[in-house]
């Protein structure tokens, strides 16, 4: 794992955690540069190149481990398409992934579903536009009011579809 600055110590909470694939790690490279030019801490959680093909689900989980880890912190996940790391990180509670193509659907996401992960796919979006994506989805606030009672709604839906410990 690196980050954007090695100083110890503890994890910055408002550190956003980044990862990708092989294919998305063209695009995370443009973002990563994007977040240091802005100013915003980060965590680097892979995958190192392009040129070796890795299983996905292991870095979104690495993304999702971090996030669950920091309550409140945001993360980015990159690849192909986009929606492999989606699947993966909207299977944990507490993750609100939100694939994104286009301005309008970060700004929705941010606003009524205040998601804590930005979904990209490196083979379908420009560096141009992801670069707009990401400022806008770091910008745009939650709304809460009856989207927070949405959102309790859907943990609610999340933890009554958990099978109790103990059960097989």
């Amino acid at each position: 794992m690196s980050s954007a600055s090695s100083r110890p110590g503890p994890v910055d909470p408002a550190a956003i955690a980044v990862a990708c694939d092989h294919a998305g790690h063209g695009l995370k490279t443009v973002v990563i540069n994007l977040l240091r030019e802005l100013e915003v801490p980060l965590d680097d959680l892979g995958c190192a190149s392009a040129d070796e093909s890795v299983h996905y689900p292991l870095y979104g989980k690495k993304v999702v481990d971090a996030l669950l880890a920091r309550p409140k912190s945001r993360g980015i996940l990159i690849c192909g398409t986009g929606l492999g790391m989606s699947i993966v990180a909207n299977r944990f509670p507490g993750i609100r992934a939100a694939l994104c193509h286009d301005i309008f659907t970060a700004i929705m996401s941010r606003r009524h579903n205040d998601s804590n992960l930005l979904v990209l796919g490196g083979r379908v979006i420009g560096p141009d536009l992801a670069k707009e994506i990401v400022r806008t989805w770091l910008q745009t606030p939650f709304e809460g009011g009856r989207h927070q009672e949405r959102l309790d709604l859907l943990e609610q839906l999340a933890r009554e579809a958990q099978p109790p410990m103990g059960n097989s």
